[in-house]
């Protein structure tokens, strides 16, 4: 076959260092969420959706066939970290070192999509912590508290 497909699916999740609440201003995310989405699409990662509450980030995208997961995320962060720093007050921010890398069957897109979306409602109810447990639970990943929630 001399052409390559790849169709993966990835959600990925990661909180501000130390679950700071950094992003409260809704319109401020919305701003980082299209920052970050254009770094998705540089990188041949086009997002489906970027949504986050506070102090964490969802972002749903189709991982390109050229990169791998660890140098996706650092181009992710590391860019939109110094562009919190320029765009706004906090001079502090860092995000967390660790992430969450979860993939996605297409026929659930639509329904992460959703849940990505209704990430303000869905907070009211249920903290990062828990909802990553949850997520991790679900994945059959094991996590080691003490490192998790840096």
């Amino acid at each position: 076959m001399g052409q390559s497909l790849v169709q993966i699916y990835v959600h990925l999740i990661y909180s501000t260092k130390c679950r700071r609440p950094f992003l409260k201003d809704p319109e401020f995310r919305q701003r980082l969420f299209a920052y970050k989405a254009g770094i998705c699409n540089k990188q041949g990662c086009p997002a489906v959706i970027i949504g986050g509450v506070e102090d964490h980030v969802h972002l749903l995208c189709r991982l390109g066939k050229t990169i791998d997961i660890a140098k996706f995320v650092q181009s992710l962060k590391r860019p939109s970290s110094d562009w919190i720093k320029e765009e706004s007050s906090i001079r502090n921010f860092y995000w967390q070192t660790g992430y969450g890398a979860f993939s996605i069957s297409p026929g659930h897109v639509d329904g992460l999509t959703e849940y990505i979306r209704d990430q303000e409602i869905h907070h009211r109810k249920e903290s990062f912590q828990d909802e990553f447990r949850r997520i991790c639970k679900r994945y059959q990943i094991e996590i080691d508290e003490r490192y998790v929630w840096d």
